[in-house]
Protein backbone atom coordinates (compact mmCIF):
# COMPACT_ATOMS: atom_id res chain seq x y z
CA UNK A 1 0.00 0.00 0.00
CA UNK A 2 1.75 3.42 -0.90
CA UNK A 3 1.84 5.65 2.10
CA UNK A 4 2.45 8.87 0.86
CA UNK A 5 5.12 12.04 2.71
CA UNK A 6 1.97 13.94 3.43
CA UNK A 7 -0.16 11.61 5.35
CA UNK A 8 2.35 10.76 7.57
CA UNK A 9 3.11 14.53 8.11
CA UNK A 10 -0.66 14.82 8.61
CA UNK A 11 -0.35 12.20 11.69
CA UNK A 12 2.58 13.22 13.13
CA UNK A 13 1.51 17.02 13.39
CA UNK A 14 -0.69 16.05 17.15
CA UNK A 15 2.86 14.69 18.25
CA UNK A 16 5.21 16.93 17.51
CA UNK A 17 4.02 20.40 17.40
CA UNK A 18 6.97 22.39 18.78
CA UNK A 19 7.37 20.49 21.69
CA UNK A 20 10.14 19.15 21.05
CA UNK A 21 12.31 22.16 21.76
CA UNK A 22 10.57 22.43 25.43
CA UNK A 23 11.50 19.23 26.16
CA UNK A 24 15.13 19.01 25.02
CA UNK A 25 16.43 22.28 25.80
CA UNK A 26 16.09 22.21 29.76
CA UNK A 27 18.05 18.87 30.36
CA UNK A 28 20.77 20.23 28.15
CA UNK A 29 21.36 23.69 30.03
CA UNK A 30 20.77 21.68 33.02
CA UNK A 31 24.12 19.61 31.95
CA UNK A 32 25.58 22.02 30.22
CA UNK A 33 25.75 24.99 33.64
CA UNK A 34 26.04 21.91 35.84
CA UNK A 35 29.61 21.76 34.34
CA UNK A 36 30.36 25.39 34.14
CA UNK A 37 28.69 25.96 38.25
CA UNK A 38 27.77 23.87 40.50
CA UNK A 39 24.01 21.69 41.29
CA UNK A 40 22.35 24.24 42.65
CA UNK A 41 22.79 27.35 39.49
CA UNK A 42 22.03 24.81 37.21
CA UNK A 43 18.96 23.42 38.65
CA UNK A 44 17.88 26.91 38.90
CA UNK A 45 18.88 27.92 35.59
CA UNK A 46 17.06 24.90 33.84
CA UNK A 47 13.97 25.63 35.96
CA UNK A 48 13.96 29.28 35.06
CA UNK A 49 14.31 28.30 31.52
CA UNK A 50 11.36 25.77 31.09
CA UNK A 51 9.05 28.86 33.21
CA UNK A 52 10.32 31.33 30.62
CA UNK A 53 9.40 28.60 27.80
CA UNK A 54 5.67 28.09 29.41
CA UNK A 55 5.29 31.67 29.89
CA UNK A 56 5.82 32.41 26.07
CA UNK A 57 3.58 30.39 25.38
CA UNK A 58 0.70 31.74 27.40
CA UNK A 59 1.54 34.95 26.39
CA UNK A 60 1.41 33.87 22.37
CA UNK A 61 -1.69 31.63 22.72
CA UNK A 62 0.00 29.01 21.68
CA UNK A 63 -0.64 25.40 23.13
CA UNK A 64 1.04 25.53 26.49
CA UNK A 65 0.11 22.64 28.04
CA UNK A 66 3.39 20.73 27.06
CA UNK A 67 5.28 23.47 28.12
CA UNK A 68 3.65 23.22 31.69
CA UNK A 69 3.79 19.65 31.70
CA UNK A 70 7.52 20.33 30.78
CA UNK A 71 7.89 23.05 33.66
CA UNK A 72 6.81 20.53 36.24
CA UNK A 73 8.93 17.58 35.06
CA UNK A 74 11.87 20.02 34.95
CA UNK A 75 10.73 20.66 38.92
CA UNK A 76 10.83 17.35 39.95
CA UNK A 77 13.77 16.39 37.86
CA UNK A 78 15.75 19.47 39.54
CA UNK A 79 14.59 18.77 43.30
CA UNK A 80 15.79 14.82 42.56
CA UNK A 81 19.08 16.19 41.67
CA UNK A 82 19.40 18.54 44.26
CA UNK A 83 18.18 16.31 46.87
CA UNK A 84 20.52 13.17 45.74
CA UNK A 85 23.00 15.72 45.46
CA UNK A 86 24.16 14.10 41.57
CA UNK A 87 23.61 15.76 38.61
CA UNK A 88 22.32 12.06 37.26
CA UNK A 89 19.24 12.55 39.93
CA UNK A 90 17.85 15.10 37.50
CA UNK A 91 16.99 12.00 34.80
CA UNK A 92 15.46 9.94 37.26
CA UNK A 93 12.22 10.84 36.36
CA UNK A 94 12.64 9.72 32.78
CA UNK A 95 14.16 6.31 34.12
CA UNK A 96 11.17 5.61 36.24
CA UNK A 97 8.95 6.84 32.87
CA UNK A 98 10.99 4.37 30.80
CA UNK A 99 10.31 1.68 33.06
CA UNK A 100 6.47 2.04 33.60
CA UNK A 101 5.96 2.32 29.86
CA UNK A 102 7.81 -0.68 29.84
CA UNK A 103 6.11 -2.47 32.19
CA UNK A 104 2.60 -1.36 30.70
CA UNK A 105 3.98 -2.65 27.27
CA UNK A 106 4.46 -6.00 28.51
CA UNK A 107 1.71 -6.54 30.38
CA UNK A 108 -0.93 -5.09 27.64
CA UNK A 109 0.55 -7.67 25.45
CA UNK A 110 0.60 -10.55 28.06
CA UNK A 111 -3.48 -9.78 28.50
CA UNK A 112 -3.70 -9.21 24.41
CA UNK A 113 -5.12 -5.94 24.49
CA UNK A 114 -2.00 -4.11 23.38
CA UNK A 115 -0.76 -0.30 24.22
CA UNK A 116 -0.78 0.25 20.86
CA UNK A 117 -4.59 0.00 20.43
CA UNK A 118 -5.06 1.99 23.39
CA UNK A 119 -3.11 4.81 22.40
CA UNK A 120 -4.77 4.68 19.17
CA UNK A 121 -7.95 4.63 20.82
CA UNK A 122 -7.61 7.25 23.15
CA UNK A 123 -5.99 9.58 20.61
CA UNK A 124 -8.67 8.86 17.86
CA UNK A 125 -11.59 7.76 19.37
CA UNK A 126 -12.30 4.63 17.21
CA UNK A 127 -14.51 2.01 18.45
CA UNK A 128 -12.51 -0.52 21.17
CA UNK A 129 -14.52 -3.33 19.53
CA UNK A 130 -12.74 -2.66 16.00
CA UNK A 131 -9.49 -3.00 17.61
CA UNK A 132 -10.04 -6.72 19.39
CA UNK A 133 -10.77 -8.18 16.29
CA UNK A 134 -8.90 -11.20 15.01
CA UNK A 135 -8.15 -9.63 11.98
CA UNK A 136 -7.36 -6.39 13.27
CA UNK A 137 -5.59 -6.94 16.36
CA UNK A 138 -2.21 -8.43 15.67
CA UNK A 139 -1.03 -5.40 14.00
CA UNK A 140 -1.63 -3.30 17.07
CA UNK A 141 0.44 -6.36 19.15
CA UNK A 142 3.09 -6.19 16.98
CA UNK A 143 4.03 -2.64 17.36
CA UNK A 144 3.36 -2.58 21.16
CA UNK A 145 6.29 -5.55 20.80
CA UNK A 146 8.27 -3.12 18.23
CA UNK A 147 7.12 -0.10 21.36
CA UNK A 148 8.89 -2.76 23.89
CA UNK A 149 11.93 -3.22 22.34
CA UNK A 150 12.12 0.33 21.76
CA UNK A 151 12.01 0.96 25.82
CA UNK A 152 14.04 -2.26 26.47
CA UNK A 153 17.17 -0.35 24.67
CA UNK A 154 16.09 2.72 26.44
CA UNK A 155 16.19 1.71 29.59
CA UNK A 156 19.04 0.08 29.30
CA UNK A 157 21.09 2.65 28.05
CA UNK A 158 19.81 4.90 30.68
CA UNK A 159 20.74 2.47 33.98
CA UNK A 160 24.17 2.04 32.51
CA UNK A 161 24.76 5.71 32.22
CA UNK A 162 23.33 6.67 35.44
CA UNK A 163 25.36 4.16 37.65
CA UNK A 164 28.26 5.11 35.97
CA UNK A 165 27.14 8.54 36.80
CA UNK A 166 28.03 10.55 33.26
CA UNK A 167 25.60 13.22 33.40
CA UNK A 168 26.46 14.40 29.97
CA UNK A 169 26.61 11.34 28.11
CA UNK A 170 22.80 10.59 30.13
CA UNK A 171 21.61 13.40 28.86
CA UNK A 172 22.50 13.22 25.17
CA UNK A 173 21.40 9.93 25.15
CA UNK A 174 17.69 10.86 26.68
CA UNK A 175 17.66 13.29 23.45
CA UNK A 176 18.40 11.77 20.83
CA UNK A 177 16.67 8.35 22.04
CA UNK A 178 13.71 10.82 22.98
CA UNK A 179 12.40 12.97 20.65
CA UNK A 180 14.13 12.01 17.35
CA UNK A 181 13.43 8.10 17.82
CA UNK A 182 9.96 8.46 19.26
CA UNK A 183 9.29 10.07 16.14
CA UNK A 184 11.27 7.42 13.79
CA UNK A 185 9.55 5.10 15.73
CA UNK A 186 5.76 6.49 15.30
CA UNK A 187 6.71 6.57 11.52
CA UNK A 188 7.39 3.08 11.18
CA UNK A 189 4.49 1.78 13.38
CA UNK A 190 2.34 4.17 10.77
CA UNK A 191 3.92 2.80 7.86
CA UNK A 192 4.00 -0.89 9.07
CA UNK A 193 0.54 -0.75 10.64
CA UNK A 194 -0.98 0.60 7.63
CA UNK A 195 0.70 -2.74 6.06
CA UNK A 196 0.18 -5.03 8.03
CA UNK A 197 -3.84 -4.20 8.72
CA UNK A 198 -4.50 -4.27 4.66
CA UNK A 199 -2.80 -8.03 5.15
CA UNK A 200 -5.07 -9.06 7.54
CA UNK A 201 -7.87 -8.08 5.69
CA UNK A 202 -10.31 -6.47 8.10
CA UNK A 203 -12.48 -3.71 7.74
CA UNK A 204 -11.57 -0.31 8.04
CA UNK A 205 -12.78 1.78 10.75
CA UNK A 206 -15.79 3.27 8.82
CA UNK A 207 -16.67 0.14 7.37
CA UNK A 208 -16.99 -1.86 10.73
CA UNK A 209 -18.98 1.15 12.22
CA UNK A 210 -21.22 0.91 9.70
CA UNK A 211 -21.69 -2.72 9.87
CA UNK A 212 -20.46 -3.32 5.99
CA UNK A 213 -20.07 -7.18 5.22
CA UNK A 214 -16.92 -8.45 3.49
CA UNK A 215 -15.21 -8.11 0.97
CA UNK A 216 -13.96 -4.50 2.93
CA UNK A 217 -11.49 -2.22 1.39
CA UNK A 218 -10.01 -2.16 4.85
CA UNK A 219 -8.20 0.60 6.86
CA UNK A 220 -6.73 3.11 4.22
CA UNK A 221 -5.58 6.47 6.55
CA UNK A 222 -4.66 6.47 10.18
CA UNK A 223 -3.56 3.48 12.72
Amino acid sequence: MAINSQEIIDELKSVISGRTFDAVLPPLVFVFTNNLFNLNIAAIIALSLAAILAIRRFIKGENWFYALGGLLGTGLAAGLALISRTATGYFIPGIITSILILIIALISLILKKPLAAWASHLTRGWPLEWFWRDDIKPAYQEVTIFWAVLFAVRLTVQLILFRAGDATRLAWANTILGWPVTISVLILSYIYGIWRLKKLGGPGVDEFREGKEPPWEGQKKGF
